[in-house]
């Protein structure tokens, strides 16, 4: 039965939309519309629901289930997702940027970062028991640390560079050159600080940018504005500035 009936076939192909696009992307990178999958998952959903009340031995309906048919059709008809619009044409800025200096983007992205992540100029233990000090710097704090502010902005400085170069690693040289501006430059790296080197370099926002959906990148951004699984009042508000100043200088 778990192999003849069509009904069963219908989930296994709507738990293959689930896995799929993963796979395409850790095997071959490729990114794939994710609203493409979540329709046709939720199509062979429908149709597995609406298979079940059907005699799939000889294909006749159970009369009472005829009923429930037309009503799941008529939910399906109203509720079904909208098809996607085709991809955008990536977006280009208005003057082509070229490879962002490194004074470029500590001019926005420094000041970016300190702005979000506060500063104590007296080493401290954080919440887990680790010594920190200025702007959540870990490497070299001990107890009974000073630091004056421009010292906390060196090290701003040093740790920011080196996020920046990590997470460049991710970009296609292509995004280097033409879809990074100072700001945009700025955004990402803010995000890398927040989350990681490899959450923003694996994550829908760089990859929507390398395939030159910039607009879609930017938005993409936005996403990372929960902790502990609900949103954080202060996070959505540093994503939305990221996203601000990524989408800056896009032609419109």
């Amino acid at each position: 039965m778990a192999l003849r009936a069509y009904s069963m076939w219908a989930n296994y192909l709507g738990l293959a939309c689930l896995i799929l696009p993963e796979i395409l992307f850790i095997g071959w990178q490729i990114d794939t519309n994710p609203r493409l999958w979540w329709g046709l998952g939720l199509g062979l959903l429908l149709a597995s629901t609406i298979g079940r009340l059907i005699d799939q031995r000889g294909g006749r309906l159970k009369s009472s289930g005829a009923v429930m048919i037309a009503a799941l059709l008529l939910m399906g008809m109203s509720q079904a997702p909208a098809p996607s619009p085709p991809d955008p044409a990536p977006s280009v800025p208005v003057a082509a940027p070229g490879p962002v200096t490194l004074a470029e983007f500590e001019a926005i992205g420094v000041p970016l970062i300190a702005k979000w992540e506060g500063k104590r100029n007296a080493a401290y233990r954080d919440l887990v028991g680790v010594w920190t000090i200025c702007y959540g710097h870990t490497r070299s704090a001990r107890p009974g640390m000073r630091l004056s502010d421009a010292q906390c902005l060196d090290l701003l400085r040093a740790e920011v560079v080196e996020y920046r170069e990590g997470l460049h690693r991710y970009f296609s040289q292509t995004t280097r050159i033409t879809r990074l501006t100072p700001a945009r430059d700025a955004a990402y790296v803010s995000l890398a600080y927040n989350v990681g080197i490899s959450g923003a370099g694996k994550s829908t926002a760089v990859r929507r940018l390398n395939a030159g959906d910039i607009a879609g990148g930017c938005e993409a951004l936005t996403w990372w504005n929960k902790a502990g699984g609900r949103v954080v009042r202060g996070l959505a508000r540093r994503r939305a500035e990221e996203s601000a100043l990524c989408l800056r200088g896009l032609a419109a």
